[in-house]
């Protein structure tokens, strides 16, 4: 049965390794754990697992703070470093040594892999017994030691026997604590291990729940000795997915972008990653797309599938697509903004953010990503004389050219509203005796210089009267 905690308030955690950028696992890992506690209005906390000293790095931790943050997933307090808190592991391993369910073993690496190596030999288990593990303090030497616990429940008269953990993801997970070793608490040199630091750190901090990749689903058996060991509560585990490529294989630099700050860059908004990867591992019925104030009402451990997600690009454009559709216009100039920033773009100019904001509900139509809204700004972005792509070009002969230099004396009075002016436009395509369609492209080219861009009435509006005007005279020139 799974353990109830619903008295408590709810408390998560991510915590991520400063060894490399954040991963877009581990984005949805901490993305999980943010819906899970702020939708139970509980805590999600920060810890930074920095032990490992020679591949950890301030920049890397800068570097996961800023893609959280690009996600939108805020945490409480500060964020907090398990190296800092070695002391108080060593503590707690040596308080289970006195108490009797740890011990100091004197074996060197040579000896181990001696051992292993006669156990494969013999075609026998190389889970190691330490000899250590019952002489009395008395007879110990004066050498280097680590501290090991001492598994528990190898057998139990005589007989082998099975235990169990209740995951709220993977069900029952059965285990057999004779194959379990004693694990090591503290090196030689006195460090604690991942594998201490971690309980101790979650004790510590309170987290009520563990929601990790299912990769970590079998150091929770060996985890579980620590908290049996010092007589606390185990938090409610929760082991979800690893993410796999489209072929199947864990997702790697293979299948393309693998980290956070890489997505950023691509210009996908971050509500849209947001959904995608609550949606990637994880379903409410048939629902795809969906806000934030959704997912934080609907998230559970029941929706969450026990098979490995596969990440799908055009699913992720699709949906990001949808929420840029929606978003806020000033909300979306503000992140399109933080994303010049963050791939060292030209800021806009005061002139260029008013004209965007103007435009942006053409703009935003069918753009899946910031630099496909970008490039249909291009009207905005560019100055005279405007530059016409080649194909383009070509519906500008002399024809058009004529016709729409009869368009701009009309230009001159016409009301600037849309109906107004496709009504001008109109009117001289009648008098020509051709159709509105066929004067879209010419205009187009002499606003824009470009094939494919927002409406030519949208463009016109934006631009205003004088710049309008202007493009076509340089145009038909």
């Amino acid at each position: 049965m799974p353990t109830s905690n619903s008295e408590a308030q709810v408390v998560t955690r991510f915590a991520p390794s400063p060894t490399g950028a954040l991963h877009i696992g581990g984005a949805r890992t901490a993305l999980f754990n943010w819906l899970y506690a702020r939708g139970r209005g509980g805590k999600f906390l920060l810890r930074i697992e920095d032990t490992d000293k020679a591949r950890s790095t301030d920049e890397n931790t800068q570097a996961i703070l800023d893609g959280l943050t690009w996600l939108g997933l805020d945490w409480d307090g500060e964020p907090t470093s398990q190296a800092a808190a070695a002391n108080r592991h060593a503590d707690v391993a040596h308080r289970m040594l006195a108490d009797g369910h740890a011990y100091k073993c004197f074996a060197t690496q040579d000896e181990i892999e001696a051992f292993r190596e006669n156990a494969r030999a013999n075609k026998v288990s190389t889970l190691y017994r330490s000899p250590w593990r019952d002489v009395v303090d008395a007879d110990h030497p004066d050498l280097p030691f680590v501290v090991r616990i001492k598994a528990i429940g190898l057998e139990h008269d005589g007989q082998f026997f099975a235990d169990f953990i209740y995951d709220e993801v993977q069900g029952k997970v059965v285990y057999h604590p004779h194959l379990l070793d004693d694990i090591v608490l503290l090196r030689s040199d006195g460090s604690p291990t991942y594998m201490l630091a971690v309980v101790v750190d979650d004790h510590d901090m309170g987290v009520t729940h563990v929601i990790r990749g299912d990769d970590h689903l079998g150091n929770t058996s060996r985890q579980k000795m620590i908290y049996d060991a010092m007589s606390w509560k185990m938090p409610i585990w929760a082991h979800i997915p690893l993410i796999f490529g489209p072929d199947g294989k864990k997702l790697s630099k293979r299948h393309g972008a693998t980290g956070a700050s890489e997505y950023q860059a691509l210009g996908y908004p971050a509500a849209g990653m947001r959904n995608y990867l609550t949606r990637l591992g994880w379903s409410h019925g048939d629902d795809e797309f969906f806000s934030d104030a959704q997912a934080l009402d609907w998230f559970d451990f029941g929706g969450i599938g026990k098979s490995p997600a596969r990440f799908d690009t055009k699913k992720l454009e699709n949906l990001c697509g949808q929420h840029i559709a929606v978003t806020d216009d000033a909300a979306l100039l503000h992140e399109l903004a933080a994303f010049l920033a963050v791939t060292d773009a030209n800021a806009l100019t005061a002139t260029q953010s008013d004209a965007m904001l103007q435009a942006m509900p053409s703009l935003k139509e069918r753009a899946k990503t910031f630099p496909e809204l970008i490039d249909k700004a291009h009207f905005i972005l560019t100055s005279r004389p405007i530059a016409i792509d080649e194909k383009p070009a070509k519906s500008l002969d002399d024809v058009h050219k004529g016709i729409l230099a009869e368009l701009t004396p009309q230009l001159q009075t016409v009301s600037w509203t849309r109906d107004e002016l496709e009504g001008s436009v109109a009117a001289l395509a009648q008098a020509h005796d051709t159709k509105l369609g066929k004067l879209a492209g010419p205009l187009r080219a002499a606003l824009a210089g470009r094939a494919v861009s927002p409406s030519v009435f949208d463009m016109m509006l934006v631009l205003g009267r004088d710049e309008t005007i202007s493009r076509i005279k340089d145009a038909t020139c």
